[in-house]
């Protein structure tokens, strides 16, 4: 009888258990960041989660931001910069997936295979988007709260190659959030 009891306590708390989304989130001075991962992406997804997990970034900066364009971080803060990336990844270009306002996205130098820097991401940050990148640069994400963070951020002044003259440094983690969590901040999550 008490099996049977303890059965049906565990059947029924697992009924009231929300299944739990790894988010981004990135802490800024000026403001915090939520990211939803796109599972369309599983290997730039997998990337983000294994060197956030780390603490690869948390030394690292928004090192590049332009107004009307994106924010740009994650590349070593070194002469080297995207060079010192510490993998390269292949595309996972996805036609349903596209580059607006508050995408999350792989950077990536010339190189003819477009493959994306494991550290480099930058974030979408023209209220039109920017559809001269869809399928040349992977998006893996979408910036689901801060991007008020992210409008103030490229107004900051900015040298020459438009780094920031005072660094905004990055905490870059993977938070659990239940879908009624991520729903109340106005993101719908994909069934």
């Amino acid at each position: 009888m008490k099996r049977l009891l303890f059965a049906l306590l565990l059947i029924n708390f697992s009924c009231y258990t929300e299944k739990q989304y790894d988010v981004g989130q990135i802490k800024t001075e000026k403001g915090d960041l939520l990211i939803w991962l796109y599972d369309e992406t599983p290997n730039h997804k997998a990337s983000f989660i294994k060197l956030a997990i780390s603490g690869y970034w948390d030394s690292l900066s928004f090192n590049r931001v332009i107004n009307n364009f994106v924010a740009q971080g994650g590349c070593p803060d070194t002469p080297e910069g995207f060079a010192d990336s510490p993998y390269l990844l292949k595309p996972e270009f996805n036609d349903s997936i596209k580059h607006v306002y508050g995408s999350f996205a792989a950077g990536r130098d010339d190189n003819p295979e477009m493959l994306s820097a494991g550290c480099q991401f930058y974030i979408v940050q023209n209220k039109t988007g920017l559809t001269r990148l869809d399928n040349k640069y992977t998006v893996y994400g979408y910036v689901f709260e801060g991007m008020d963070v992210i409008d103030s951020m490229v107004n900051v002044p900015t040298d020459s190659i438009d780094e920031p003259l005072t660094k905004i440094g990055i905490d870059v983690n993977v938070i659990k959030m239940s879908r009624r969590d991520i729903e109340a901040k106005g993101f719908k999550v994909p069934k």
